[in-house]
């Protein structure tokens, strides 16, 4: 069910209304006494004083009324109310007395379009028995009260319909909240207030994890359901004055004025643990001086961007402390200074009896080396980089700079090498990543079916079609896919034969346990058939020990990374140490691009 309507909406413009109205009333009272039967006795002179008195309450409206508390609206239309009538007993005859009763009107229009329901029928009721004793006093016949009595339920009825029309126009008809029209017109007005003065003012957008399974599994009825549920339980968790809204699709906002970001996320983290019908991830920012409201929901979109990222089912708060390492990152950038280096690929089995451990490619992972040579820590920069938006720049400086590292290398040794390249959802949903992609690699001639670009399971399971829709595209191009991480998503296995992938690395926790634990080891190599069967590559992550490595090259795993065989590097290093022997990694590569 759709939450009551407000007491009292849109200060701003009801102030200006009532002001207006007020203003109009009070400047009919000369045309009365000068235009009718109006003498300018005691009479008269009252007539001119109430007039008057409406019009200075009308000015002080327009000029104060935003600062006006609820309360104070009912007050003004009690005091008009109550003007009008003192007004009609003070005319001399029943059509002076009726033509001043017409200003009830005003009061009509403003109870019915300003305030709810139950306060509207008050203030109506108050008015009509008003209007009735006053006039029924100045003699105004039957008929003419007939007449007044019927055009005010008119109007009643007419800006009531236009008032449940504009306001089903910003409520979500699903869940009865408001949608991204009334939300970003909460947020405008919220903004005018706190600035106005000088209040805080945060904002948290949430997501719905992994919804789209939800509904290929249950159908768009399921996820309906699922929306519903999430409203229901999300809006008693909320405190006063917070306003929840379907911001569209499976995202939901929420504005809390009053607060800081920190306060915010606290808050927010108490609406996580009462919606149970889902898990939820949320990015939260708070209002900064001389910042608009996109602003602020641009901020805690990037939050949002950042706690999906991080794994979901958790909420990020905007950090404007980062402001200095976006901006050093922004120089970096455009002075070089951020890098691929290159984490080993190796081959565990060249073939039977094979020692296995020789390159076959290698991983480009970003690293930032300051000019006196500090080399910042990816857990720094590159949270800041997925809030300020340079992830995008980045993930393609990145990838520039190791398709030639890789060319240096490949010539120095004489081979042909993979080369693996992170690439984030961003990334995928600009639009025109592939084409970037292909420029790329033309510009530096690295080959095409030499590159694999990464993505987290995490992100293809919750990735827009756009994203996914990238991803097919690579791989029409020639550029192969593989899946990071895999194994700690949430439909890893159930999605296995749908994943858009050539490749499939597996995350750490599969590898740390298997000399250890029977059981794990068992899952991993029942997830190696399965992928065998499945025409997927499978690369074992976090490969530390010898003894891991015997036992997945026991197992048939074919590729590994860890420092086992090698910690990141700069490509230069690698270069000038060419690796020995080289036959079976060039044989296992020759069979990995016919395989694809």
């Amino acid at each position: 069910m759709p939450p009551a309507p407000p007491a009292v909406t849109a200060s701003r413009s009801t102030a200006a209304a009532m002001g207006v109205f007020l203003v109009a009333g009070g400047l009919t009272s000369p045309a009365v006494v000068l235009g009718t039967d109006v003498v300018l006795d005691a009479r008269g002179l009252g007539l001119l004083g109430i007039g008057a008195a409406a019009a200075a309450t009308g000015a002080a409206m327009l000029a104060f009324g935003h600062r006006v508390r609820p309360a104070g609206y009912h007050a003004v239309v009690g005091l008009g109310t109550a003007l009008i009538t003192a007004a009609v007993l003070l005319t001399p005859s029943a059509t002076t007395a009726l033509t001043v009763g017409a200003l009830y009107a005003f009061i009509v229009v403003d109870v019915v379009y300003f305030f709810g329901r139950r306060q509207a029928a008050a203030h109506l009721a108050s008015v009509a028995a008003a209007a009735g004793t006053a006039l029924t006093v100045r003699d105004v016949p039957a008929g003419a009260l007939v007449t007044l009595a019927l055009v005010g339920a008119a109007l009643t009825y007419v800006v009531g319909a236009l008032v449940q029309r504009a306001s089903t126009a910003s409520r979500d008809s699903l869940t009865g909240l408001c949608n991204r029209r009334g939300f970003d017109d909460a947020v405008e007005a919220a903004v005018v207030t706190a600035e106005r003065a000088g209040t805080l003012l945060s904002a948290a957008l949430l997501d719905v994890d992994h919804f789209k399974t939800v509904n290929d599994r249950g159908g768009h009825a399921a996820g309906d359901q699922l929306l519903r549920a999430i409203a229901d339980q999300a809006a008693p968790a909320l405190p006063a004055g917070a306003v929840l809204a379907r911001f569209g699709g499976d995202e939901f906002a929420v504005l809390l004025p009053g607060r800081t970001g920190t306060q915010a996320q606290a808050v927010v983290e108490r609406l996580r643990e009462a919606v149970t019908a889902a898990a939820l991830s949320a990015g939260v920012a708070e209002l900064r001086p001389g910042h608009a409201a996109a602003d602020l929901l641009r901020h805690a979109d990037t939050a949002l961007y950042a706690a999906k990222a991080a794994g979901r089912g958790r909420s990020r708060l905007h950090d404007d402390t980062s402001a200095d390492t976006i901006r050093d990152l922004a120089d970096a950038l455009g002075r070089g200074h951020v890098r691929a280096w290159f984490q080993p690929l190796v081959s565990l089995a060249g073939g039977p009896g094979g020692p296995g451990g020789e390159v076959v490619g290698f991983e480009a992972l970003a690293r930032w080396v300051r000019p006196d040579g500090h080399v910042v820590p990816p857990v720094e920069f590159i949270p800041a980089a997925e809030t300020s938006g340079l992830i995008a720049e980045l993930g393609l400086a990145v990838l520039a700079d190791a398709c030639r590292g890789a060319r240096e290398v490949r010539d120095a040794w004489g081979r042909d090498l993979l080369l693996t390249v992170n690439v984030s959802g961003r990334e995928l949903t600009s639009g025109d990543y592939p084409d970037r992609v292909q420029e790329i690699l033309r510009a530096t001639g690295w080959p095409t079916d030499l590159l694999v670009v990464e993505v987290t399971e995490s992100l293809v399971d919750g990735s827009s079609a756009q994203a996914l829709a990238a991803l097919e595209e690579l791989r029409a191009r020639g550029v192969a896919v593989a899946i990071d991480d895999f194994g700690t998503g949430y439909s890893a296995f159930s999605r296995l034969d749908t994943l858009p992938a050539d490749y499939l690395k597996l995350d750490n926790v599969f590898v740390a346990d298997i000399t250890t634990s029977p059981r794990r080891a068992g899952m991993l190599q029942a997830l190696l058939s399965l992928a065998r069967a499945l025409g997927l590559q499978v690369v074992a992550e976090g490969v530390e020990t010898q003894e891991q490595a015997d036992l997945l090259t026991g197992m048939g795993c074919t590729l590994a990374q860890g420092w086992l065989f090698g910690r990141p590097v700069p490509p230069a290093r690698l270069a000038a140490t060419p690796p020995v022997p080289v036959d079976r990694a060039a044989q296992w590569l020759a069979g990995a691009r016919d395989r694809s």
